[in-house]
């Protein structure tokens, strides 16, 4: 690497990403350069990567540059890929519309869980569709020392086990992944959302994120507690033919989860763009020797 990197730094509720604008898709970014990246004492910090790329330069994108100019080529914190990201799509937004690509009202951006339709409000909210929800079933218990709990498996276009329970605290420090089983039941890891009540409609969790640890939100992971609530309560649009709209409080905020009775899921927050500046690529190259 020979010129300096340039790179962004944005959240939406307070899930934060290192956003790498690479048009053409010119840059090398194994994992171990994203770890490097997302470390939060070593690097700029974030608990995953956007690599900004358009669609017809990416090979895992091209087939759907037709429908999405853009691609979210999504990396999690430990430098590993991962399909989807919820909050990430709507930073990622953000960020189109920051440089000038997008303005306001609606997109389309590529991603390897499909293409996600995106609405840029006046107001500064960002809405993404989310597509629909996969309920595998079978049997899934989520342990935390000497507690378990059933699960619900929902699949987001990235797989999460919700748990409810009565107290967030029980869910421990999440610095590593509570173990889900049986064993063989996520062969490639698993998101963890554990939830509890607030009121009619309204909940909060926290959740581990598969390859970053516990995080401050996750889109996909409060689609996913949506959609488990729905279903506990009763009020699954497919058989009531009514909206069903929660709202999900995470660490850093506030989501709002619609799921319409056709089975669209629509999530809507904020997205924030709060630095930029450039990676020196001598760091860059000694950080992944």
């Amino acid at each position: 690497m020979s010129t300096r990197i340039a790179f962004l730094k944005g959240h939406g509720t307070e899930n934060d990403f290192v956003i790498v604008p690479d048009p053409e898709n010119s840059l090398d970014l194994p994992p171990a350069a994203v770890a490097a990246l997302c470390d939060r004492r070593a690097g700029i910090g974030g608990d995953g990567l956007l690599h900004v790329v358009r669609s017809a330069a990416h090979p895992e994108a091209a087939g759907m540059a037709a429908e999405a100019e853009w691609f979210m080529d999504y990396r999690n914190g430990d430098g590993s890929v991962a399909e989807m990201c919820g909050n990430g799509v709507r930073v990622f937004a953000r960020y189109l519309q920051r440089a000038g690509h997008v303005t306001e009202g609606d997109l389309a951006v590529a991603t390897r869980g499909g293409v996600k339709s995106v609405h840029l409000a006046k107001n500064g909210d960002v809405t993404v569709g989310m597509g629909r929800a996969l309920l595998p079933g079978g049997e899934v218990t989520v342990r935390v020392g000497e507690r378990s709990w059933p699960a619900t498996h929902v699949n987001m276009g990235n797989p999460h086990a919700v748990a409810f329970v009565d107290d967030l605290a029980h869910a421990g420090d999440l610095r590593t992944a509570p173990p889900v089983g049986p064993d063989g039941a996520y062969p490639d890891g698993v998101n963890v959302e554990f939830v509890v009540d607030r009121g009619p409609r309204h909940v909060a969790l926290r959740v581990h994120e598969r390859g970053s640890g516990e995080t401050r939100s996750c889109g996909t992971g409060a689609c996913a507690v949506a959609v488990a609530a729905a279903r506990r309560d009763a009020a699954d649009p497919s058989v009531t033919g009514t909206p069903a709209t929660y709202t999900v409080d995470v660490p850093g905020g506030t989501l709002v989860i619609t799921e319409r009775s056709d089975g669209e899921i629509e999530m809507t927050g904020p997205a924030v763009i709060v630095a930029e500046g450039e990676i020196d690529p001598a760091w860059l190259e000694n950080a992944v020797r």
